[in-house]
């Protein structure tokens, strides 16, 4: 199994290496980019101003409010005045049935003109590169595909074990999109053809949907349209957070996983829970041989190859990640600790997310917290004070 996920690690950086070298093509039609935004985090202000720096002139921004009160809307009023692209600020009103980032979504693709050809759905902390949104959109140009789609990268703000231990826990998620694979949409990156996202009934799935990228992955797959990842575009993200903080994001990443995409779940779990089982009885067994005074080379062998190998797909990862956004190369590997030696440890932290979602079906999101009953059907169950 660890050979197998070396090779497939190697198999992933071959088509990183691929797409940086693919021309992205001259489909440049009139783009909608969609960015909904709730409460002020780390960095905000910088993020949204990227969204207005794109080496592309054939779109418009749409800042996506709940509430006109909400604390962002002063710096969203500064940045989309000086935006030298047009951009609107649309308020959505509170959501219902729904979360409040699809209630959003949904607000404002409604009132969209005929004009936008291609929906661009991004998030308000990534911070995308000035050629990301022509990479994203240009493959559509293809009108095989489905929705083009990429992934983020945590880079941390703050040296504290929280923030790293987030950044660690996201990083394998990235190789988790290949060429070949069974790919899903993210809701920081993903871009679709308006025909499509029509066609295929999205508005209608996401009206009780508290997910707007696995709902909008299922749809997909219903009309058997394909999800292509481009690895060109992954997105920095900068984070900081406590230990609330990290359980929050962790926890509701994996429930929410549970509730929408169960096939991928299941697996996922046991393969954890296996990496862990493994990992806590061979030390056992070689803590019993240590103080029995019997040789115990062959279990420390056994018990801590996984380590090794997990290591080494982690520094596979780096480098295709360093080469695909080499703006923030510097800042990657001055903390590669975290995404080789770090990342080992954390399928304990999976296990843990797992097994809550084993208890729950509630989630905190933003200062609301939902009940997901099941894909069909989210009760919104209050705010948190």
């Amino acid at each position: 199994m660890g050979a197998y996920l070396i090779w497939q690690a190697l198999q992933w950086l071959a088509y990183v290496r691929r797409r940086l070298q693919t021309d992205p093509g001259f489909y440049a039609p009139k783009v909608a980019l969609l960015c909904p935004c709730k409460g002020v985090e780390p960095g905000l202000e910088r993020n949204l101003v990227s969204l207005t720096e794109f080496e592309r002139q054939n779109y418009e921004i749409f800042f996506i409010l709940a509430s006109a009160t909400d604390p962002a809307r002063s710096i969203i009023d500064r940045v989309a005045k000086s935006s030298r692209v047009k951009a609107h600020v649309v308020i959505a009103g509170p959501p219902n049935g729904c979360s409040e980032k699809v209630n959003n979504l949904r607000a404002a693709i409604e009132q969209l003109e005929p004009e936008f050809e291609v929906l661009v759905f991004t998030d308000s902390d990534g911070r995308p590169g000035k050629s990301w949104l022509h990479h994203l959109v240009a493959p559509l140009g293809d009108g095989t595909i489905g929705a083009t789609t990429t992934m983020r990268w945590f880079i941390p703000n703050r040296s504290n074990l929280p923030t790293a231990l987030l950044a660690a826990w996201n990083a394998p998620i990235v190789t988790m999109l290949s060429e070949k694979g069974k790919n899903f949409c993210w809701g920081g990156g993903t871009a679709i053809r308006r025909s499509v996202f029509e066609q295929s009934g999205v508005l209608d799935e996401w009206k009780n949907s508290v997910s707007d990228d696995y709902s909008l992955t299922s749809v997909l797959e219903r009309n058997n349209r394909s999800i292509v990842f481009l690895p060109e575009c992954l997105t920095l993200s900068y984070v900081e957070t406590d230990f609330e903080g990290l359980l929050e994001f962790t926890n509701r990443q994996i429930l929410i996983t549970r509730v929408y995409a169960e096939k991928m779940w299941a697996p996922a779990a046991a393969t954890h829970l296996l990496y862990c089982l493994t990992l806590l009885l061979g030390t056992a067994l070689i803590l019993g041989d240590v103080f029995e005074q019997r040789p115990a080379f062959h279990l420390v062998t056994l018990t801590f190859l996984p380590l090794l190998l997990s290591a080494i797909r982690g520094s596979i990862r780096l480098i295709g990640v360093t080469e695909a956004i080499p703006a923030g190369r510097s800042q990657i590997t001055g903390q590669a600790w975290i995404y080789i030696l770090l990342t080992v440890f954390i399928p304990f932290l999976y296990v843990v997310n797992f097994a809550n979602s084993l208890i729950t079906r509630k989630i905190r999101w933003r200062g609301v917290t939902y009940e997901l009953i099941s894909p069909e059907q989210t009760r919104i169950a209050g705010l948190r004070t």
